[in-house]
């Protein structure tokens, strides 16, 4: 009998339902891993003729699978407190290669192969934007994420500091009070400098910008760099110096390293005068801050939201390694699944569009953690009592009809 085929096409679209079901299962605490499900539709009708009203009689011929569907949505954010993991949240995928050739992943479960560069389990390279000097260039070639190639960072130079600092109103004329600052030269060696005011009069005090002699190899017991007055309105705020104290100049250090030429920032950011006159004793409000730094080494890195990989230093230092590129699709159920973890662009799926976490639609990332399955464990056990149920009725119809086929046979015979 031809309609032996009905029941087979529900019994094999079962099966296969249940086959997913248990792949999903399997995949329960697989990281990234999404759940899948089938959509089924019927197989073309056989025309039997019209009935007295002119419908058609129409007896279909079975079912067959349509296609897969991946719930795209995210899964849980596990935390794990490795650095190079990453967890991707929202749209797109992680980028990765392996022998030039390109895949995409939402695993995150990444770690550090022996050239210090960033992989997936499977040895596939995380690939990004490459830094220089901590500069992102998101214009270039995707390049694989190296997190320790940037093993030290090199000394920089003071070359601005800034003082906060409150002087005593009230204080008799003459009192001093110093707020000594620790700056770097070109080679990364800390210098100390002592800026000393002095109560000259209502309203007026002088300062005094001084470095140990010993620092140029001078005999004096310090070295004036720079000196001046400075006055106050009667509400306390600086009127004189305006703005910065320039040309503060350091020649000939001891240990060879570059002359230098600092800028005293009398303001803060907002153009507010950051050293007043108040009627209160003279201190420091906040530690003096300076641009400078001596040499570093790498101690460690971090992933940000937007994906840079951000490496900190032992001088306090932090400085961008790369960008982990993010790629998405116009339509990411046209991706075909490869293994361990990874998909590969199709027809379907439309061509990658590499583009930064947080930026254009993309999801951000998560540092240290991984994205665990969407699976739904009650979802599925649920699903897999109706395909069984489904594969029970059919493999009935299966058996009646082959005990009808019996009948008609024994009724021939």
């Amino acid at each position: 009998m031809a309609s032996f085929s009905v029941p087979l096409s529900g019994l094999q679209a079962s099966s296969s339902e249940l086959d997913v079901i248990g792949n999903n299962l399997a995949n329960l605490n697989t990281d990234g891993f999404k759940d899948q499900t089938l959509s089924f539709g019927d197989i073309f009708s056989q025309m039997q003729g019209t009935s007295g009203n002119g419908d058609p009689i129409q007896i279909g011929s079975g079912v067959q699978i349509e296609g897969t569907t991946s719930d795209m949505t995210n899964g849980s954010v596990n935390s794990t407190g490795t650095a190079s993991n990453m967890a991707l949240q929202g749209n797109g995928y992680f980028v990765v290669s392996r022998n030039g050739e390109t895949s995409f992943t939402r695993d995150g479960d990444f770690s550090v192969n022996s050239s210090g560069q960033l992989a997936t389990a499977s040895g596939d390279l995380v690939m990004g934007f490459p830094a220089t000097n901590g500069t992102v260039s998101t214009s270039g070639v995707l390049a694989p994420i190296t997190v320790n190639s940037n093993g030290t960072v090199p000394a920089a130079a003071t070359s601005t500091f800034e003082v906060d600092a409150n002087l005593d109103s009230a204080a008799p004329l003459g009192t001093t009070f110093n707020t000594p600052l620790t700056i770097y030269d070109s080679l990364g060696t800390s210098q100390s400098l002592n800026i000393q005011y002095t109560n000259t009069g209502t309203n007026a005090w002088s300062y005094s910008v001084t470095l140990p002699g010993s620092a140029t190899g001078s005999a004096a017991a310090t070295t004036v760099l720079a000196s001046g007055a400075m006055t106050f309105n009667s509400s306390g705020q600086l009127t004189s110096p305006s703005g910065s104290v320039a040309a503060i100049n350091i020649t000939g250090l001891a240990d060879g390293a570059a002359n230098m030429s600092l800028t005293w920032n009398l303001n803060d950011s907002s153009g507010n005068p950051v050293i007043t006159q108040q009627n209160t004793a003279s201190a420091l409000n906040t530690t003096p801050t300076q641009n400078g730094f001596a040499a570093g080494a790498l101690t460690g890195y971090s992933v940000l939201s937007d994906g840079v990989v951000q490496g900190q230093y032992s001088n306090g230092q932090t400085l961008a390694l790369g960008q982990v590129a993010v790629a998405s699709f116009s339509n990411p159920q046209g991706l075909a699944q490869t293994g361990d973890g990874n998909e590969q662009a199709t027809t379907g799926s439309g061509a990658a569009v590499i583009g930064q976490a947080g930026v254009g639609g993309d999801g951000s990332i998560t540092g240290g953690a991984v994205e665990g399955s969407n699976v739904s464990l009650s979802t599925e056990f649920a699903n897999m009592i109706v395909a069984q149920q489904s594969y029970d009725a059919n493999a009935k119809v299966l058996t009646t009809l082959d005990q009808v086929d019996q009948s008609t046979i024994q009724m021939v015979s």
